[in-house]
């Protein structure tokens, strides 16, 4: 079933356009711009795509662009979905695989996340080094179709060492900050406690937030190569704490985008 749905979304993406991308890219909360800088060859609205989920979050457009960006050949997905929004983890991942049968062997991530390392700060940009699944959920539930994958994917560097230190190498040489991080998963859609935002830092964690590991999981699984980022949107400092306002997340969101868009932007062009 898993393998058919997938080749009814290529099929319906095919009749569209025939363009071949070969890298990835999912764009997060407020880092939907990225796509105004590719050289677009189709954009296909999610609903025009079978199995495709649709977004209900404001800042997810939920578009999927193919182009060329940086001199290669990608697909943008303007949009994402998450388990608070009521999808279950397959439902989340199924574009990925979509993805990875158009013909991408890389996939770069992006999300917006609170920060729990204190030497962070909102508005910074970082790179995930690893992650901690925190909400029971794993899209590899269930019977494994081993043309899709191995039943038992290894997690050993599921962001590879090799991306995460090109693109510090960028950020180092555009002169951008970029923190190594390690990106907790939770299922939100509230907001942590003190005690949560505490032991979530005492087990190892930079970052939290409420995305990006069932992709990251399931793109393993197929055998692509993962690249992920998150901008640090708000700081969750349990001795520190105070109301978050998801507009001022927004705004700086989109002030750390042109940051986040410059080192994809490189990256693209040296991998």
């Amino acid at each position: 079933m898993l393998k058919l749905q997938i080749e009814q979304s290529v099929q319906a993406i095919r009749t569209k356009t025939g363009f071949r991308p070969e890298l990835g890219i999912i764009l997060g909360t407020g880092l939907g711009k990225l796509a105004q800088d590719v050289k677009v060859d189709a954009v296909i609205p999610y609903e025009d795509i079978p199995h495709f989920p649709i977004p209900t979050v404001e800042s997810h457009r939920g578009r999927l662009i193919l182009g060329a960006l940086s001199g290669r050949a990608v697909v943008v997905m303007q949009g994402r979905f998450h388990y608070y929004e009521g999808y279950d983890p397959q439902q989340i991942t199924h574009p990925v695989r979509v993805l990875k049968e158009l013909g991408i062997h890389t996939l770069i991530v992006s999300n917006a996340a609170g920060g729990v390392n204190p030497q962070f700060s909102a508005g910074d940009v970082a790179v995930i080094t690893d992650h901690i699944n925190l909400t029971g959920q794993n899209p590899l539930r269930g019977p494994n179709d081993e043309s899709l994958g191995p039943r038992f994917p290894d997690m050993c560097a599921c962001y590879e060492p090799a991306l995460v230190k090109l693109a510090i190498d960028v950020a180092l040489k555009l002169g951008i900050r970029l923190h190594p991080a390690v990106y907790a998963w939770v299922t939100g859609p509230n907001l942590e406690t003190a005690a949560e935002y505490r032991y979530i830092r005492t087990i190892g964690a930079d970052l939290v937030g409420m995305s990006t590991v069932p992709e990251v999981i399931v793109a393993r699984h197929a055998g692509l190569h993962v690249l992920g980022f998150s901008v640090v949107t708000d700081m969750g400092l349990p001795d520190a704490m105070k109301p978050v306002d998801l507009p001022q997340v927004l705004r700086i969101a989109a002030q750390a985008e042109p940051n986040l868009t410059a080192i994809v932007s490189e990256v693209v062009k040296r991998i």
